[in-house]
């Protein structure tokens, strides 16, 4: 069950986010007050005043500047500090402002927007001494570098949650799939550093120095061995980071959130646990008499009983058991493009000796806006023009016609249904794909598959010279009848007799023409094609992805002393990781697209605060530190500009010129905006899917 609503977690990240404002500007404020500048406003957001409060004139809506020039016929700005004092009415409005992005202590003879505006007053920001300035300008940085270790402290107290720096799976394709990564190893450095959590491992290697090795240390899942593995990242063009191709381990639990019911419930009866009763929440504890822990000793039950069904036991949050026969799904080989593909779609097939099932549809998701055009179980044998399409076929058909409307020809039930699918503006259908195994017909064949790296030769598959047309069906291998990949991919492993000698193997297939005509072709196997095969095993009928993470606590046990190191531990690493993601982001190897602004950080914290109170603490440490190290760049308009200017006043004896000033805040506010702008596009973008 979600900790929080969506509703109120929005709420709760706006009012969190608003709180680090504040504190930056307290820190600001407070400084200013000791150097004994006069502060004219105290705001929270920017634009037009919505409330404020004013001593000697209370709480008002809008400004207090009004109430006071009804008093002393102007506003409080104009007055002297004797005229306020006289009038028993304070310096500072305290306002909270329409545009929650950002704040500013209004101090006076210091403007931003105007470097040339300045006063004789002797209480003015340009009058008192660099020194002081120089903290007043530096005040709300500390403030946020001590509210981050605070909140550090605070959540690791009660302990944090992570992803635990154990390896789910292995994309195929990727640089990690090409070493001796296996799904279950625990990862204990990366580099030499040490690793925690899976986002650490994560964060290594997308802020690896980009075309070098990185270096894996890790330990096995099976016997506990120490290893250690190296690879290149390769960059991530939907992430737009570095990455190996690694993702987290699950444990044996279903995902909670009942809003994933709608997405579990067609995959539960795919895996024939329709009338089961099992859900969302529901643990799988058992298989046969074996106890479970994690997806991956599942998935090793599930292979070890080789395609025959297993009793599976599961429990339910309630404590209810259920046992249910459940049987594996074939593995097929991972087939790599020789060429390259579309940045946004996979580079591989999966398949059998060169040859790929056809597209099914898994799920029409409940927002698509083809539900009453598609259906689950539908298997795709036309899109646009292309008979036979594979999965590559078929995510760049869709994309390729982004806002306009597919014609499709599908088997539904037996029967050939002609439809049409709606493509979005972003170039989706929504709805999941999934391999068509219950229909023994191919998609369009691979001839030629990459090597392990890109720069490998491209070689040929065992069905290349056959020349197979797309929708082929495959009759037999070896005179054993073939209904469906289950029993396609059994029939050839049959036949690899020995696999350390070639292999022949003769298959009768029908072809898809008008008179069907079938006919009888051979193609061989050298031994290593052999070895592939005869490999193949099985994998759970419910992917990892659908279960709960394996989490791991990080936490000071509650000891004050150890969370203390701790908290300041992570508030140290974020301000170098911050620093690193501004390096890598003009080097190239993190994109813009992973920047966060206002309506990332409020879309990104509502998730964050489902996962628990202690989590969300971690998570505005983090903003803190993130506004404290952005406000301190050395750009005009921002703390860090203002710092450099001092620095250059102290050196100089005078601060730089005032054209100088005002073309560098035109220049940084140009800066600024733009890419304020693009970060909200892509903020926005996310958050519409």
């Amino acid at each position: 069950m979600a900790f929080f609503s969506t509703g109120s977690n929005i709420l709760l990240i706006i009012i969190g986010f608003g709180f680090l404002i504040f504190v930056h500007e307290l820190g600001h404020f407070l400084a200013a007050k000791w150097a004994k500048i006069r502060t004219e406003g105290f705001c929270v957001g920017f634009g037009n005043a919505l409330c404020s409060y004013r001593m000697g004139i209370g709480f008002k809506f809008g400004s207090t500047d009004a109430a006071t020039t009804s008093r002393l016929g102007k506003p409080a700005s104009k007055c002297s500090a004797e005229e306020l004092k006289a009038a028993g009415i304070g310096e500072t409005e305290y306002a909270l402002r329409m545009i929650p992005l950002g704040g500013y202590v209004k101090m006076l003879g210091q403007d931003d927007l105007d470097p040339g505006s300045k006063s004789r007053d002797p209480r003015s920001f340009n009058a008192v001494g660099i020194g002081k300035r120089m903290v007043v300008i530096s005040a709300g940085i500390v403030m946020n570098i001590i509210t981050a270790a605070v909140l550090f402290i605070a959540a690791f107290m009660s302990g944090v949650q992570f992803n635990a720096p154990i390896i789910g799976d292995v994309v195929p394709g990727q640089p990690a799939a090409k070493t001796d990564i296996r799904s279950g190893d625990t990862v204990l450095a990366v580099n030499g550093t040490p690793i925690r959590t899976f986002s650490d491992v994560v964060i290594a290697v997308a802020f690896a120095n980009p075309g070098e090795e990185v270096e894996f240390q890790l330990e096995g899942a099976e016997d506990g061995a120490k290893t250690t593995v190296r690879m290149i990242p390769e960059m991530n063009p939907q992430t737009g980071l570095l990455g190996v191709g690694l993702t987290p381990a699950s444990s044996a639990t279903l995902i909670k959130d009942q809003t994933a019911s709608e997405y579990i419930a067609p995959l539960l009866e795919g895996a024939g646990l329709e009338n089961s009763g099992i859900g969302p929440g529901w643990t799988i504890t058992r298989i046969g008499d074996e106890p479970i822990k994690t997806w991956n000793t599942w998935a090793e039950g599930i292979d070890a009983a080789k395609g025959v069904p297993v009793e599976v036991t599961w429990k339910s949050p309630q404590g209810e058991t259920v046992k249910t026969p459940m049987v594996g799904t074939p593995m097929l080989e991972v087939m790599r493009y020789p060429e390259s593909v579309p940045a946004d779609v996979p580079n591989y097939e999966t398949g059998l000796l060169g040859m790929c099932p056809l597209v099914a549809i898994r799920m029409v998701l409940p927002d698509s806006p083809n539900l009453d055009r598609i259906q689950p179980g539908d298997v795709i044998l036309r899109i646009g023009t292309r008979s036979g399409p594979n999965d590559v076929d078929f995510r760049r058909t869709v994309k390729a016609s982004a806002g306009m409307e597919l014609p499709v020809l599908v088997l539904r039930n037996g029967s050939k249904v002609e439809t049409t699918l709606a493509v979005n503006e972003s170039g989706q259908v929504g709805v999941l794909l999934g391999a068509a195994l219950e229909v023994p017909m191919i998609s369009r064949t691979m001839p030629m598959v990459g090597g392990e790296t890109i720069d490998s030769k491209p070689q040929s598959t065992p069905i290349a010279s056959l020349d197979l047309l797309p929708l082929t069906s495959i009759i037999s291998v070896d005179s054993k009848p073939i209904s469906d990949w289950r029993t396609l991919r059994a029939a050839l492993q049959a036949a690899v007799k020995d696999t350390s000698k070639p292999t022949t193997i003769r298959m009768e297939i029908e072809n898809p023409t008008k008179n069907r005509e079938r006919q009888q072709v051979e193609f061989k196997l050298d031994p290593q094609q052999a070895q592939v095969l005869a490999d193949l095993g099985w994998t759970p009928p419910l992917s990892m992805a659908y279960f709960e993470p394996l989490w791991t606590t990080l936490s000071a046990q509650g000891n004050p002393l150890t969370a203390v190191e701790m908290g300041f531990s992570e508030t140290k690493k974020t301000i170098i990781l911050t620093y690193l993601t501004m390096y890598r982001l003009v080097q190239g190897t993190v994109g813009v697209e992973q920047l966060r602004g206002p309506v990332g950080i409020v879309h990104l914290g509502s998730q964050v605060a489902d996962r628990g109170m202690m989590y969300l603490l971690f998570f505005l440490a983090m903003i803190s530190v993130n506004l404290a190290v952005l406000n301190f760049l050395p750009l005009p308009i921002l703390d860090g500009g203002h710092f450099l200017y001092l620095v250059y006043e102290k050196i100089k004896g005078k601060p730089p010129s005032i054209g100088f000033q005002n073309a560098a805040a035109l220049l940084a506010l140009m800066l600024i905006g733009s890419l304020f702008i693009i970060i909200t596009y892509f903020d926005v973008t996310r958050l519409l899917g």
